[in-house]
Formats: C-alpha cells, sequence, structure tokens
C-alpha cells in the first residue's frame, strides 16, 4: 500500500487519519476524495495541504460517481481504498433516510465494483458499533448477529454485508472496524460532545436526551486512527474488527465531565424527550484488536476533557459552522421544541 485513496478524507475522522497516516508513513502519498457535504470541509486539511503539499492530493467527488471514482484510481494509480465516507448521524436518519441508503449502500457498492475491477490491494470499510444495535449486557463481539435500530445503523450494516459479500465471492482483500463513539477535534458540532462543549462555551442550554442514561465507549478520534492502521498491516483479509476502549460511562456522566472540564455550571444541562429508538447501550469487546498488539492511549474521561479544551481554544473553526444558516436551521429543527417543553 502507496497509493491511498481516503473517501470521506475531509470530514471528521477521515481528516484526522489523513495527518496521522501522512505523519507516520514518509513513504504513503494520499488522495482524499470527498464531495464537501455539510460536515466535510476543507478547512479540516488546510494544515495537511500545507504540510505534505508533495504527497496528499484532494479530488471532489461522490463515491455514487462510478465514472469519477474509476478515473481517479486510474489516473493516480490508486491501490488502496479506505471508506470513511457516509452519512452518519443518527438524528439526520430519522429526518432522511433516504440520502443515508444512498451514501453508505449504494456508494459503498461503487467502490466495491471499482476495486475489483481495478484489483487494488485493499479496500477497508470504517463502520459503528451501532450495527450490533443496543447491547444491554455484555460487550458485543465481530461474529456477533447484527441487529440495527435506526435508519443509518442499517445502512452502515448493508454497506459491512456488501463488503463480505464480495470477499466471499470474488476474493476481494477487504477488512472492516467497527469503532465506537470517536470524539476529538474538527467533529462537526451537531454530534453530542462537539454540541455540548459548544454550547457550554457559549453559555447555552445542553440538550440531554431522555434520563442520560444510555450508555457510550466515548474513543479518541487519534485511537481510532492507530487502531485502523493496525488492521491495514497486520489484520486478516475477510476480517472484521471492533475499535473501541473496552469500557463506558452514561451521556449524563460524560456532560458533567465536560461541564468541569470548561468551567461551566451543571445548571446547563436540560434533559429533554428522547429521540425515537434511542439505543440504551453500546458496548464493544475489543480483544481481537488488542490482539493485534493495538491499545488505546486515552480513556473516555481524558478522551472527553481533551476534545472540550479543543473546542475552547479552536473558536475560530466552529464558530462559522454554528452561526451558519444550514446550521441554525437544523438545530431548530431538532431541539427547539424539545428545549421549549
Amino acid at each position: 500500500m502507496r497509493h491511498i485513496m481516503v473517501t470521506g478524507g475531509a470530514g471528521f475522522i477521515g481528516s484526522n487519519f489523513v495527518r496521522y497516516m501522512l505523519h507516520a508513513y514518509p513513504e504513503y502519498v494520499l488522495l482524499v476524495y470527498d464531495k464537501l457535504t455539510y460536515a466535510g470541509r476543507l478547512e479540516n486539511l488546510e494544515d495537511v495541504a500545507k504540510s505534505y503539499a508533495d504527497r496528499y492530493v484532494f479530488v471532489k467527488g461522490d463515491i455514487c460517481d462510478k465514472d469519477l471514482v474509476e478515473e481517479t484510481i486510474r489516473t493516480h494509480q490508486i491501490d488502496t481504498i479506505i471508506n470513511f465516507a457516509a452519512e452518519t448521524h443518527v438524528d439526520r436518519s430519522l429526518m432522511a433516510p433516504g440520502s443515508f441508503i444512498q451514501t453508505d449502500v449504494y456508494g459503498t457498492y461503487v467502490l466495491l465494483e471499482a476495486a475489483r475491477e481495478f484489483d487494488l490491494e485493499r479496500y477497508h470499510q470504517i463502520s459503528t458499533d451501532e450495527v450490533y444495535g443496543q447491547v444491554l449486557e455484555g460487550h458485543s463481539r465481530e461474529d456477533d448477529p447484527l441487529a440495527p435500530r435506526s435508519p443509518y445503523a442499517a445502512s452502515k450494516a448493508s454497506g459491512d454485508l456488501m463488503v463480505l459479500a464480495y470477499h466471499e465471492s470474488w476474493g476481494l482483500p477487504v477488512t472492516i472496524t467497527r469503532g465506537s463513539n470517536n470524539i476529538g477535534p474538527y467533529q462537526y458540532p451537531e454530534k453530542v460532545v462537539a454540541l455540548f462543549a459548544t454550547n457550554a462555551i457559549d453559555d447555552a442550554p445542553l440538550p440531554v436526551y431522555g434520563d442520560g442514561q444510555q450508555m457510550r465507549d466515548y474513543q479518541h478520534v487519534l485511537d481510532h486512527c492507530t487502531g485502523i492502521d493496525a488492521v491495514l498491516h497486520k489484520g486478516g483479509l475477510g476480517e472484521i474488527y471492533n475499535v473501541g476502549t473496552g469500557s463506558e460511562m452514561t451521556n449524563i456522566a460524560m456532560t458533567k465531565i465536560l461541564l468541569a472540564t470548561l468551567g461551566k455550571p451543571e445548571s446547563l444541562i436540560r434533559y429533554v424527550e428522547d429521540r425515537p429508538g434511542h439505543d440504551r447501550r453500546y458496548a464493544l469487546d475489543v480483544s481481537k484488536l488488542r490482539a493485534l498488539g493495538w491499545d488505546n492511549a486515552y480513556a473516555c474521561d481524558v478522551a472527553i476533557e481533551k476534545t472540550a479544551r479543543w473546542y475552547a481554544q479552536n473558536e475560530a473553526w466552529w464558530r462559522p459552522i454554528k452561526s451558519g444558516e444550514l446550521y441554525q436551521t437544523y438545530y431548530a429543527k431538532q431541539y427547539a421544541q424539545r428545549l421549549e417543553a
């Protein structure tokens, strides 16, 4: 693997991964292929474009565009695809599920066909712990049945099954990682930690769904990046690997850690109407990945603290997003009635 196409590389996890890989592997060339939706932003890669101009390429494109995907692979001699491109927000999937099917399922199919046609060395799919559904007891293992409970989770599960089918049917060299809740720099402030951090900085209310007792594994994005790295270089073909800390905490505990880090009062917490089908708990067994020699560097509480501080120190990055009409419209639709109630 030397010429890597990172689809969705201008998004949150993708941009962090590109930055990490270019630093870790001086011989690699990374091409970011991204259609720059609301969450994919070239601002996430400004430092990369300056620091790694000789090994970083950007192509604006949709993974559903078969001709452009194939042209990009051919022109830039791509040997590996890592697919971060996806619609990812559960709340948005409840508003408009069709776009999730288009990108997460059909787009995955287009990339797999291209990987097969060009006989690529590796196709790696970025997935999520949400494909397992809620796990009230124990921890999800890679061979557990899939039980998605939101349109987002169902679209990602469908993509995973397609990836595995291409491996079984045509021997395509694939791997899959299923990550827990990622947090860290450059996350669009619709996701809970980024949303709560930026709201708290502005002394705005923090809308906690339901009773706040939902359990999540809050993983720092750099731990996810090193986990993907380990699978790319040490993982078995056709295999799935969970990536997380292996521990979890309640959403209300996360909220209180965040507020304490920012020196803000707990009076900002507002318990609001829960979202439909809200999974009560996710929990991953990460022993298979640890067997490759990987380990996480940050516990959940440390990841939350680091993330909160990043948003406090990088207001110039998120302020234009939150003040924009697109974000304001979404926020009002999602939270206005809940907060009023």
